[in-house]
């Protein structure tokens, strides 16, 4: 069965970094609009760029030193650092604030599908960076050496403190989300020659 999977053809190989591609692209549209519907539920100022403000995930390595593959891998794991950290906060608004997902609307809506979507696109990447390292498993590379904490420390001394510490947690997902899937492209021009998807 893992001989199967690892020796995907290139067309299923396209085809499944297309797919990662376009989910990347979705959770990214679907992370902006979450910040807008936080920044409309709390009143925050709305001018404020996902490229400003510390950053609770940090990146390593520079991207020009790392292959596409490594580059992949840094993004997933900083992804996955950042689907840890939107798990804690989701369970601190259920406890703190009550919101169970019942009662807020559109905001709890897309924060579930951020949440699902990213699971996702964690999984379809290992699954990626499993055949593009034919089929010898990532772990090489290393599933926390690139991924450098920043201000990741949850700050729920008070209901400020992490109202600002979930806008940064949404800047990030912005931000990682987006240049995964930059990333990803990367990926599926090498895999396929196609310029783009």
């Amino acid at each position: 069965m893992e001989e199967q999977e690892n020796s995907q053809s290139p067309g299923q190989e396209s085809s499944a970094t297309r797919r990662a591609v376009n989910l990347a692209r979705l959770i990214n549209e679907d992370c902006n609009r979450l910040l807008e519907l936080y920044i409309e539920r709390e009143s925050l100022p709305s001018n404020k760029s996902s490229e400003h403000g510390p950053r609770l995930v940090l990146g390593g390595v520079s991207p020009e030193s790392q292959s596409t593959v490594e580059r992949v891998w840094h993004h997933r794991c900083a992804l996955r650092r950042l689907l840890a950290l939107l798990e804690q906060q989701i369970g601190w608004e259920e406890e703190e604030m009550g919101l169970d997902g019942d009662g807020e609307g559109e905001y709890v809506e897309v924060r579930r599908a951020v949440k699902v979507r990213l699971g996702h696109l964690l999984h379809s990447t290992l699954v990626l960076l499993e055949v593009a390292e034919g089929g010898q498993g990532s772990d090489h590379l290393g599933p926390d050496h690139d991924c450098t904490q920043g201000t990741d420390e949850m700050d729920n001394s008070s209901s400020f403190k992490m109202k600002i510490w979930t806008h940064h947690l949404l800047q990030d997902l912005i931000h990682w989300t987006d240049s995964a899937m930059k990333s990803l492209q990367v990926l599926h021009m090498e895999r396929t020659g196609q310029q783009e998807l």
